[in-house]
């Protein structure tokens, strides 16, 4: 989304979407290491597709909405998702008459987007992820690293995610905490969604993503956009998103709780949510390990299986599944 050997508390660190860092160093939370496991499924719960889900037939623009207050943007200029016919665009709210720019190479959905005065003071991690070099280094090597703690592989995580997403096929998805687009980029050139948003809170990462894009006349031509908006405040309507992916960002979010229940509002009845993360640690892990990896002790939001599913069920999700892998967890819930 290798085989490690049990960890040492002075042993090198590895932060999750960070490069190798010492111990010494001041953003590094410890490292997640657990003994070799073959991926596991938690439940054979397949998911079947609603009849009661509509899938988004049109381009997939008219589900943009305010962050502030939810109600449609209004449109004025080309039609269609892809990158070209947004930057053409000009984007308000008919409701609280707030305009969003599209002048940059993604559209700012962001509640501070165009504010002049006021700076919001982000987590650390939050920031960390919005630096020019960390979102150029991320598939340049700072990716690659996650096999050490589980991660098949962008690929094999691909597949993974598209088994779950068989029943939102043909319609919206949004790829939320995108970062430089790995997997917005494979969703889009699968020709299974309607329209495929990337969204990421930074700039930079989406940046990258354009710089990815650019290489490919075709992902260009799809019914692709890239968003700046904030996982807790995301700019859709309620019930109109059919598939949610997550890879590798729910422990970098400052309240997991707040973005999955976002997640939830924003999705149709019969709608897939998907993520990956790293745990805190698993079932074998030894006792005397786990004090060590608290979340009180971290930096970052890691969470057991127990709590993921723990957190989907209490937003309202359902038919709840899991695969797991040393620290690698791939996890599905479906709305009601």
């Amino acid at each position: 989304m290798a085989t490690t050997a049990p960890s040492s508390l002075h042993q090198t660190f590895l932060s999750p979407k960070h490069p190798r860092l010492t111990h010494n160093s001041h953003l590094s939370p410890p490292r997640l290491r657990f003994h070799s496991l073959p991926i596991r499924a938690t439940s054979a719960i397949t998911l079947e597709k609603s009849s009661s889900t509509q899938k988004t037939q049109s381009s997939g623009i008219e589900i943009l909405s305010c962050p502030v207050c939810y109600e449609p943007l209004i449109r004025k200029g080309p039609t269609g998702l892809n990158l070209e016919a947004i930057y053409r665009s000009g984007f308000k709210c008919k409701k609280c008459d707030k305009s969003y720019s599209s002048k940059d190479i993604y559209l700012d959905l962001t509640v501070t987007a165009g504010l002049k005065q006021y700076v919001e003071v982000n987590p650390a991690r939050t920031e960390l992820f919005r630096s020019p070099l960390v979102s150029f280094l991320y598939e340049r090597g700072w990716r690659q690293n996650f096999s050490s703690s589980g991660f098949p592989g962008p690929d094999e995580e691909f597949k993974m995610a598209q088994d779950y997403f068989k029943s939102a096929e043909g319609g919206f998805l949004v790829d939320v905490s995108c970062g430089s687009g790995l997997f917005s980029r494979k969703f889009a050139k699968s020709g299974s969604y309607s329209g495929v948003v990337a969204l990421d809170f930074s700039e930079n990462m989406l940046r990258q993503c354009y710089d990815f894009l650019k290489r490919d006349a075709t992902l260009l031509a799809t019914n692709l956009a890239l968003v700046r908006a904030d996982v807790s405040r995301l700019p859709f309507a309620s019930g109109s998103v059919d598939a949610v992916h997550a890879g590798a960002a729910l422990h970098c979010w400052p309240s997991p709780s707040n973005a999955v229940a976002e997640i939830t509002r924003v999705l149709r009845s019969g709608g897939v949510f998907v993520g990956t993360t790293f745990l805190r640690y698993t079932s074998s892990t030894p006792w005397y390990i786990r004090p060590f990896r608290e979340r009180t002790a971290q930096s970052y939001s890691y969470l057991t299986e127990e709590e993921i599913r723990d957190l989907c069920t209490s937003c309202g999700l359902t038919n709840y599944s899991s695969k797991v892998q040393q620290s690698f967890i791939m996890f599905s819930a479906q709305k009601p």
